[in-house]
């Protein structure tokens, strides 16, 4: 059997110490809760505190990150049914990041690097899901999709 170097296949260990090698997840996580404690202290649904979305401002179409702010606030709060009011696939992004983020902190941990790298198919399903959910929350029938 043949011996694969690992260095030539991208999957070289990590330099440096644990700490060292957990420095950057960590300064992501405290700039995400930073920022959700932020919006948790600052409102969002009250007006005057945050932009309004250009595309609903001169429009009235709702973006598929219509009510993240909003979404973010209520997660802040514990309020999993207004967050999911708010936008659901925004609490669905949540969740997602929250879940390659602690794969990168045990890759990171175990001195290996993160590498994602989402297939054609992956990257159009998405697309086309998020296309859905933005058509179909700008229809009659989808008022309950509205922020």
């Amino acid at each position: 059997m043949r011996r694969v170097n690992a260095e030539a296949h991208g999957a070289a260990p990590l330099p440096g110490s644990l700490p060292r090698r957990l420095a950057v997840p960590a300064g992501v996580l405290g700039a995400v809760a930073a920022s959700f404690a932020y919006v948790a202290a600052v409102d969002p649904n009250e007006p005057g505190h945050y932009p309004a979305c250009p595309l609903f401002r001169y429009t009235g179409l709702y973006c598929p990150g219509c009510g993240g702010l909003r979404s973010a606030y209520a997660v802040a709060h514990g309020d999993l049914g207004a967050a999911l009011g708010a936008n659901a696939v925004a609490v669905l992004g949540y969740l997602v990041c929250a879940a390659l983020w602690t794969v990168w902190v045990v890759r990171a941990a175990r001195g290996r690097p993160l590498r994602i790298d989402p297939g054609p198919a992956l990257r159009w399903t998405a697309g086309a899901l998020l296309l859905v959910f933005t058509v179909v929350r700008n229809l009659p029938f989808g008022g309950w999709l509205h922020p």
